[in-house]
């Protein structure tokens, strides 16, 4: 179940641990989701340091950190795939992950992308959220 982003024509899936991943092909962006950042608060460290380019993720498998005034978050890969590129206007502005988590705050790119099951659509991940998760 996908649903088509709100920014594009391509399907989005979020997952358990608040990672959207809007697929394009056998290619993703990778973020964190706009429930998350507000969970969150102010954003001030992005660690992506794991993940350089290249490295291959599994899904529900950590590969870095967001760090905000309130708490130090560790993020997950909501899929397996290949890291292509890393968000580098994040080291300057860890703040767009606050201010525009959907778009210019994502977080990395991979390639080869392999969904697994249990990923949300929209509807589904906004009732999961609801229910306090």
């Amino acid at each position: 179940v996908s649903t088509q982003s709100t920014w594009g024509l391509s399907p989005v899936y979020f997952a358990k641990s608040h990672e959207w991943v809007d697929v394009e092909g056998t290619n993703a962006t990778i973020g964190l989701t706009d429930f998350a950042q507000k969970e969150l608060g102010d954003v001030v460290y992005v660690d992506l340091d794991p993940s350089p380019v290249g490295t291959k993720l599994s899904a529900a498998s950590p590969f870095g950190a967001v760090e905000s005034v309130k708490a130090t978050s560790e993020l997950y890969s909501p899929c397996d795939g290949e890291v292509s590129a890393l968000n580098e206007a994040l080291t300057n502005t860890p703040d767009l992950v606050n201010t525009d988590p959907m778009k210019s705050g994502w977080l990395l790119k991979v390639k080869d992308v392999v969904l697994p099951e249990g990923l949300m659509d929209e509807a589904a991940y906004s009732k999961f959220c609801e229910e306090g998760h």
